[in-house]
This record gives C-alpha cells, structure tokens and sequence, in this order.
C-alpha cells in the first residue's frame, strides 16, 4: 500500500498471491501452509439436521491458485466464490484490506487504518461473515490482506469511515501516542535499518510493534479474523516491521501452523532482506512479475524457459518454498514496474505462463481499470463501493476471464508434475510439458505457428482449454488429438494452446484423475443444493456440505478429490431438508454417479451421447399431442409399440437418441392413438449419428444444432 509517489521499489506492494501447496509440488517446512478443509471450516456451524455427524473434511484437491479480487465488496466476492471461483477450481479468494480506513474516494483509503472494525465502504462485519461462509461452502478459502506496520497518514486527524474520531498518533480505544515509534518523520535512507523500521512511510503513522500491548492488539485483530474462518493473510509493508516483531506477533496469532501467510518483502540494495522473514511466511517473489515484463513486454519469451527456466535458480530469486508469484498487483499496475490489464494479450499470455510453470504459487490479480493512479473503484453517493459486476462498469474480470479460468484447471490437473518436453524457436514461441498430465504452448509473435509437439501425454483426444469451454464438467470447443507421443497444431499469433488430462475429448469431459464427478437432479425444485460427503474413511464435509453447482438443464454437480476411494454422501437445500436414501445415505465409487429421486446410475447425465449412438429428430408439423419412435436396431427385435416417447429437442422438433452402437436403424413414427408415419409402409433407414425427418423427407442435419 502507498500514497503518493515514495522510491518505487517501495510502491511496489503487493495484494495478490496466497495458497496451500502440497508437498508434492513444493517441499515447505514447519507444516505452515498445511491447509487442510478442516482451517476452512472453522466457522460457527450452519445449522441443519445432518444424516451423519459432520467432522473435519479431508482436504481437497492441491488447489493453489488465489484470486486476487482487489477493491471488490464482500457481496461481490460470496457470489463470485459461488458461480466462478470454485467452479474454475480456485483454491483462494484474497480480499481487501477489511478494517476501518479513513474516508476519500482513492484507492489507497483502505491501507490507512483507523480502527480494527471490520466496518469499510467494502461492506459490514455481517456481510464480511456471510462471505467466509459462503466461499468456504464453494471450496474457497479466504485470504486478508492485514495492514499492522501503521495506522493513518492523515497528519490532521479526521474521520474515519465507521464514526471512529483520530489523530495522526491517536486512536481512542485501539492506541495512543505512546504506542508508535518515537521517530515521526518520512524514512530518508533506506541503508538505515532503524530507519525503515521506526520512521514513516509516506507519512504514514508508524506502529511501535516492538511493544507488548501493539503485538497483542495486533494479534487481537488477526485473532478475530481466525475465529471468522479466514485462511490465511497477506501482510502488508512486512519489511517495515523488524522480523522480530513480526515473528513474536505471529506467534499470537491462533492456528498459525494452519494458516497460509504471506509476507510483503521487497528485495533491494539495501540490509533487510527477504529472507530474515521465512520463518514466519512466504514472501512476495517481485523479481518474477519484473521478469515476466521483459520478456511478454518487448523482449523474447524463450529464455524463461531455456535452462533451468525462471525460478530460484535464477540470482535473487527466492527458493521455491518460499515464493509467491504474480504478474501485477494493485501496486505494479499503477508504478508500471510489471505487465498489467492495460498490455491486453501480453498480460494474458504472462498469466497462461504463470499458471502453466512450476515456480512459486500463484495470484490472479482482478481489479479495474483506471487513468489516474489514485483513482478508487466506482461508489454510490455514500461512498461505498457497488458491486462488481462483470460487464458493468470498468472492472476488468480477469479471474473469470475464460482461458484464465480453464488455466486454473490446468495447474489442478498438473500439480507436482515436473517440466518436460521443452521446445522453442529461439524467440518469441515456447512450449513445455507438465509430466504426462499437461501440454501448454504460447505463441508470442505476430504469425501463427504450426508444428508437431512431442509430449508426454497419453494418446487421445484432448480440448484445448484456452479456447474450450467448460460447463460444469462438459467441454466444448476445439480438440488436439495425441498419437505417440506427438500432436500437430497451429498456436494462432498472439495466442496459446494448452491440453491437460482433465479435460479429454471423451463423453463430453472428465474429471480430474481419480476424482468422482456427481450429479443430483433438480426434480425437487430446492432453491440451493449441497453435497454433504466423506471420501473413504476420512471425515464428513462440515454441514451442510459443499455447494453443487448448474450442469446441465435438470442437473447440478460437484467434483469430489476422492482420490479413488469410495464416497458416501447425502444431499440437502442448507435449510434443513435432506435426502440421506432413507436413512442409509449413498454410496458411490469411480468417476460418475448421478442421483435422480433415489436411483443411482454410473452415466454423466450432461454428457453428450457417445459417438456411435444415433439421434433421431421429428417434425412436429403433424401437430401430433405426442410423438413415438418404434425402432429396432440392426437384425435385433422391435420395440413393444407404440415405441418409445420422444422429447421436446427445438422449436419445431422432437428427438430420442438410440443406443445403436454404430448399427443401421429401421424406424416408424406414431402419435401413441393409431396414427402413424412408416414411410409409406416401407419404414424409415437410419445410419450414422444424426437423422431427421420432415414430411418424410430424411436428413442428416441436425435441426437443433
């Protein structure tokens, strides 16, 4: 955080990236980031009568990629937990500073704190509580940025935005003079350690954190938070505070193995340093988005992956365990000391790299855009913030942006794999493997590229997630297909292709690995839907479980990482009504279970029908009240007449699609009353996958299509 322009090393301040990482993607010590469900769920239970008592979760799937959601309400953020960011498969949600911060309409207001209320033109306690909640049922956690080396920079005193009246070394109820440093003047050299960890920044009053009552007070905040059920921090301006304050305040702070902390660090000519602060966190990795510009801004793209590739080999650079990346934050979008929103395709293809490679954990960050640095997000009359809405306004999205969102998948489906099978032109055109789980090419220049790749990916079909869409676990769009170890595709310019195992070209898509994808059917007209489960013999999901989203029309779903164990759940509206199969709770095990008015079934009800079945459409023109198709496939038997009912497929038409495994098809048409249509008694013939009828003329169109 930062008002006015200071050195620009320390404008750079970031308010992005914060993860779990598991130890097959990075070693890390002290189990600190060992972020399991159970830290997720430590919020004040939802009350609902659960078929089974519910416990600690296991932990999800290796879900590191945090979305960044600078300046967005708490409103805002609940909703895009539930419809983007744990769909994309996010692991976090990074909000804004939440405190009491002073009044003004620019951006910087909420890093100048006032009180610890958790009262800002963002929203209220209430509405931060109801997010927590909220984004945890989406699989979500969320991270604060925490604001604890200063208070305001208001050399007046004032106002602040909850009624807290101030002075710029006084703040009734929370500190008083004696508890900021005695040096109140501007940091003048940064060669200074005393300095920079006693004087101000930018004016900005600087806490006395070596003192008992400030580290407690501090670690009061952070406490409340915890017991709110927030993942982890970001910390603000952590080079501003001795590591020795930080580490005794850290050590206050409640469940602090459990949490994931983050620490901004950054590195210079100067004697405080990154590392005297890894025992407490991560640190902000700002070599990288620096890096990252040089290369997608201007320069060639090749030697980010030639050698070793970017990453802690590379001098200054922190080790693996330790870095948190980014391509911009809410600072290096204004100071332009990284890529940002405004470099369009650069910055795009920047953030497809940065998920795609194995250096550090990720952030996406998602702001607005703006012409003058100091300019806040849009507010009401009031001043508070209205809330984001994609399409509106000039908020840029990013986290929802379609081949961001799919990237976030690709990292899930790769996590801990190893780079493989490197290629490059030598300029701007690279590629690479992530083991035998992903492929990703990118194509920096102003002509497209064709080649052969080679990859390790097992042959088949895949979807290239850059442009494919996803809807619930249905892709579609453009397909790669691998045969030995080898693809042919042309990587438009400017542009990328990626292909990961969890999203192959079969049955409409597949969930990652060992994953169990179900599907619950909407007949009962609940408002929500949520699966309560345990995988295995681990712990329940907290009631009422997780939030199943949309599928397909009549269907809702939820990924479950069971890691190929069976998984028994039950189903519920997170208001009290449960189907738990009378009692007995279900059962199921491999990759597809769908649930309708208590059948099971092993068959994706979303899927799109298997390429050797056919579907047959009929005119409704006859304005029949119903339509039947009496069939037989191949030499096999006829159906018992009148057929089988057909369904409402488009305007105009109905269809049925026929299990014929490839075999020709021999049909008739009736009205279920007598009235039928055999082709003028020779019936109809069928073969292929798509046939249409319309006052007896036969097509191979699809009608709906």
């Amino acid at each position: 955080m930062l008002r006015g322009r200071p050195r620009q090393k320390e404008i750079s301040l970031l308010s992005n990236v914060l993860h779990r990482t598991r130890s097959r993607e990075r070693s890390r010590s002290k189990g600190r980031i060992a972020l399991t469900l159970a830290a997720l769920l430590a919020i004040p239970a939802i009350a609902a009568a659960a078929p089974a008592a519910p416990a600690e979760a296991a932990a999800p799937g290796p879900k590191d990629t945090i979305a960044v959601l600078f300046s967005y309400t708490w409103d805002a953020i609940a909703r895009e937990c539930t419809d983007t960011l744990g769909p994309a498969g996010y692991g976090y949600v990074q909000t804004s500073p939440p405190q009491e911060h002073v009044k003004g309409p620019q951006w910087w207001t909420y890093y100048q704190p006032v009180s610890y209320k958790l009262d800002s033109r963002l929203g209220t306690e209430a509405e931060f509580q109801n997010m927590v909640n909220t984004c945890k049922q989406a699989g979500v956690g969320v991270i604060v940025d925490a604001v604890i080396n200063h208070m305001s920079g208001q050399s007046a005193g004032g106002t602040g935005w909850a009624g807290t009246q101030y002075q710029h070394y006084d703040y009734p109820g929370t500190y008083s003079s004696q508890d900021f440093h005695s040096c109140r003047r501007d940091i003048a050299n940064y060669q200074d350690r005393w300095e920079v960890q006693e004087c101000n920044l930018v004016n900005l009053a600087d806490l006395n954190t070596g003192s008992t009552y400030v580290q407690n007070t501090i670690a009061g905040y952070l406490n409340k938070l915890v017991d709110m059920g927030v993942a982890g921090f970001r910390i603000d301006a952590v080079k501003h505070i001795a590591a020795t304050d930080m580490q005794a305040i850290w050590s206050k702070v409640k469940n602090h193995d459990s949490l994931y902390v983050v620490q901004e660090v950054i590195r210079a000519n100067e004697p405080i340093q990154p590392e005297e602060y890894t025992s407490v966190g991560d640190i902000h990795e700002f070599a990288y988005g620096r890096k990252l510009k040089e290369a997608f801004g201007g320069g060639t793209i090749n030697w980010l992956i030639e050698g070793n590739g970017i990453g802690p080999t590379w001098s200054g650079f922190l080790p693996n365990s330790n870095a948190a990346v980014f391509v911009d934050n809410h600072d290096t979008e204004r100071n332009h000391e990284t890529l940002s929103y405004a470099d369009g395709t650069n910055y795009d293809l920047a953030q497809i790299f940065t998920l795609a490679w194995n250096y550090g954990s990720p952030s996406i960050h998602s702001g607005y855009s703006f012409s003058d640095n100091n300019a806040g997000p849009i507010t009401d009359a009031a001043g508070n913030v209205i809330d984001p809405v994609k399409g509106q306004g000039n908020w840029t999205f990013k986290h929802a942006q379609n081949d961001i969102m799919n990237m976030v998948g690709f990292r899930n489906a790769t996590y801990g794999t190893a780079i493989t099978n490197k290629w490059t032109n030598g300029s701007n055109a690279i590629a690479f493997g992530r083991g035998s789980a992903g492929y990703v090419a990118i194509n920096r220049s102003g002509s497209p590229i064709t080649r052969t790749f080679t990859t390790s990916l097992p042959d088949g079909t895949y979807y290239n997630v850059i442009d494919a869409v996803r809807t619930g676990s249905t892709w579609s769009g453009p397909t790669v297909t691998v045969s030995g170890g080898q693809f042919t595709a042309t990587v438009g310019a400017n542009h990328a292709l990626a292909l990961h195992v969890g999203a192959k070209a079969t049955g409409g898509g597949t969930p990652v690995g060992d994953d169990l994808t179900v599907y619950y059917s909407t007949s009962k007209n609940w408002s929500a839907y949520n699966v309560h489960y345990k995988a295995g013999t681990g712990a329940w999901t907290t009631a009422p479980g997780v939030a199943m989203a949309a599928a397909c029309t009549g269907w809702v779903s939820k990924t479950i990482d069971s890691n190929g164990a069976s998984v028994t759940a039950a189903f519920n509206n997170g208001s009290g009504t449960w189907d738990n199969n009378g009692g007995k709770d279900y059962s199921f095990s491999g990759a597809t279970a769908a649930v309708n008015n208590g059948v099971v079934t092993t068959t994706n009800p979303c899927a799109a029908p298997p390429t050797d079945d056919l579907t047959v459409y009929y005119s409704t023109s006859k304005g029949w009240g119903a339509y039947n198709v009496h069939y037989k496939v191949g030499t096999g038997a006829w159906t018992t007449a009148p057929g089988v009912a057909m369904a409402a497929a488009c305007t105009g038409w109905v269809s049925k699609t026929i299990d014929s495994n490839g075999a020709s098809v021999t049909a008739a048409f009736n009205n279920g009353s007598g009235t039928w249509d055999n082709n003028g008694g020779q019936d109809y013939a069928f073969t292929g996958n798509t046939a249409a009828v319309n006052n007896g003329v036969v097509t191979t169109v699809n009608p709906c299509g």
